[in-house]
């Protein structure tokens, strides 16, 4: 494999095909664990390890794994992963198990991990799936730390726990509420969407509406001269 396609790869998951922003994929966590920088990485970071590893393991063994409990094989294998991280997590950073709350062990289901586990990984080899879960994971860790940084400056003039924003600035409440995530999350899909397409704005005209429009566009016209 060439160093290019390594590249193409990665990039391919973080701007390209962003899981978040073009696949729709993880709006679970995306929506309510963004509510500040720090957790939206935490997040992205738990998330992205899980991905990676299985995708690892997943793609060895797949082949060796009889098509009746297939399914079964890989919902385990990730809620294995899934598991360690949780008990790790608990272990040596407490804090954040517990703020994550419910939303750390609902990773075992993410569909993120199990779209990339069934459509990439048992079907490439384990270098190839190391890089594919490596661009969707940071990806995924990019666009919610995008939803989650907006949020905590809108919602609490801070970045990171640090005030960033004038003592002036009156703070939008909203913003760390849940009807701020999908605020926050329509106007970044929206830029990532007009970045992506940037003539998408540019109307369409099917023959017959070409035949309406054009007199119409003809008087527009003269009327400018």
């Amino acid at each position: 494999m060439s160093k290019n396609t390594a590249i193409s790869q990665l990039i391919n998951g973080i701007l390209k095909e962003n899981p978040v922003f073009f696949g729709l994929l993880g709006f679970c966590p995306a929506l309510a664990v963004t509510t500040d920088a720090y957790l939206a990485v935490s997040m992205g970071l738990v998330t992205m390890v899980v991905l990676i590893l299985s995708s690892l393991c997943i793609s060895r063994v797949d082949a060796k794994i009889p098509d009746q409990i297939r399914f079964l094989c890989h919902v385990t294998i990730i809620a294995f992963f899934v598991t360690l991280a949780e008990l790790l997590m608990s272990a040596f950073v407490p804090d954040v198990a517990d703020a994550l709350g419910i939303y750390l062990p609902l990773v075992a289901v993410n569909c993120l991990i199990m779209q990339r586990v069934q459509t990439y990984a048992v079907k490439n080899n384990a270098l190839m799936s190391f890089l594919d879960a490596c661009g969707m994971g940071m990806g995924f860790t990019l666009a919610l730390f995008l939803i989650g940084a907006s949020r905590e400056i809108m919602g609490s003039a801070s970045l990171f726990g640090l005030r960033i924003m004038p003592e002036a600035y009156v703070k939008g409440d909203i913003f760390i509420l849940a009807p701020g995530a999908f605020f926050v999350l329509a106007f970044l899909l929206a830029i990532y969407n007009k970045l992506r397409h940037p003539s998408a704005a540019k109307p369409v005209l099917t023959v017959d509406e070409a035949q309406v429009m054009e007199p119409v566009i003809e008087k527009e016209e003269v009327a400018k001269e």
